[in-house]
């Protein structure tokens, strides 16, 4: 398109009548013109070798003395093309060789001051604005690749945030269903053994078999329904360190003795402090139930003022019965990492003079107005 506009411009002198002083329009000079304009098909591939053929053409259409022409519409294309999309180095061989090349032209036609110093201006004015679509270009170019990495940087911090969101509720789903359902074998495996001889207590273990079912059912629904985002689905208060009390009813029921210790001036916890505190606590006896073997278990709070310590000591087996090195592994790593999420350390071993079994679980203190703490 641009060589077609240019075409018609060089077109102009040999269609508009001329006076009679000056010299005949002819075709060969016509075709001597076009010459010069041809090569600008080429430009954006051979912004130089057009910029000499366009160049070699016009020097050879002054000497043939042809009709003169306004402006050297052919040249100025060439020049800003090479400006604007060309290399350092052809742009340095336009400039030291272009501006001889001007002055020489200019001496072959008019060799006035005026025409030196516009041929001069025109030459600079052309290429400075070929320079300048060239940063405006490399600037475009530079603000859309940084929008595209921070769309990138975008998603990909999406697609973390998402796989945290799903680790989060794998482990809350874990700890809710792993305590059910460890209540639940506990108190049907007593329950056959004692229908006879204590019915009340069988009865007992059947009521807390569907307590326990009952219970995960709702939290598993509470869940889900804030995954579907549904508002007509129930959405009850997350579990806090006042209701570790009931998680130790809750867990006496299956015989094991069960015992809670608060020391210390407790501080202000956050929300999902505490949430994290109560599912530590809610693993590590199911835990226990699942794989210690124990008859009794401990659970230990200390306030202390640059952190929270929690403490869960059984009097089981420990780490030498293989149950325990086969299901309870889930667990301690989703212990391991609420605790690292909350800036603290989790650990787990024998417990105290290697007896049973341990985890400790230590939480930087945080502070939260208005939160709920309890024991």
């Amino acid at each position: 398109m641009i060589t077609a506009v240019v075409q018609a411009a060089v077109t102009i002198p040999f269609v508009v009548p001329r006076p009679a002083d000056l010299p005949p329009a002819t075709w060969p000079m016509y075709g001597l013109t076009s010459l010069q304009v041809l090569p600008l098909l080429w430009r954006t591939r051979a912004p130089l070798g057009t910029l000499l053929a366009v160049t070699a053409a016009g020097f050879g259409y002054l000497i043939a003395d042809g009709p003169g022409q306004p402006l050297p519409y052919s040249s100025i294309v060439a020049i800003f093309t090479v400006a604007a999309g060309a290399g350092r180095r052809q742009r340095r061989v336009t400039v030291v060789l272009g501006l001889p090349l001007v002055v020489l032209g200019v001496a072959l036609r008019e060799n006035t001051a005026r025409e030196h110093l516009f041929a001069l201006f025109l030459f600079g004015m052309v290429y400075a604005l070929g320079v300048l679509a060239r940063t405006r270009q490399a600037y475009t170019e530079a603000v859309e690749a940084r929008a595209a990495e921070l769309e990138r940087a975008r998603v990909l911090e999406a697609e973390r945030a998402a796989g945290r969101e799903r680790a989060r509720i794998a482990r809350e789903m874990h700890d809710i269903l792993s305590h059910a359902v460890s209540l639940m074998i506990v108190q049907a495996e007593a329950g056959p053994l004692v229908v006879r001889s204590d019915p009340a207590r069988a009865e007992a273990a059947f009521d807390a078999i569907s307590g326990a079912g009952r219970d995960a059912m709702a939290q598993l629904r509470r869940m889900l329904g804030v995954l579907k985002d549904d508002p007509g689905a129930g959405r009850g208060p997350q579990p806090t360190l006042a209701g570790l009390g009931a998680l130790v009813d809750e867990v006496r029921r299956t015989g094991l003795e069960v015992g809670l210790s608060v020391s210390g001036e407790p501080w202000d916890a956050p929300q999902d402090v505490q949430v994290a505190v109560y599912r530590v606590v809610q693993e590590a006896l199911t835990n226990v139930l699942k794989h210690a073997g124990a008859r009794s278990v401990t659970v230990r709070l200390a306030w202390e003022p640059e952190g929270l310590v929690v403490t869960v000591d059984d009097d089981g087996s420990g780490l030498v019965v293989p149950r325990r090195r086969e299901g309870g592994g889930q667990g301690l790593i989703g212990i391991r990492e609420r605790a690292a999420a909350h800036g603290g350390t989790a650990a787990s071993g024998p417990g105290p003079r290697g007896r049973g079994f341990r985890v400790a679980v230590r939480l930087p203190r945080m502070i939260s107005s208005g939160a709920e703490v309890g024991g």
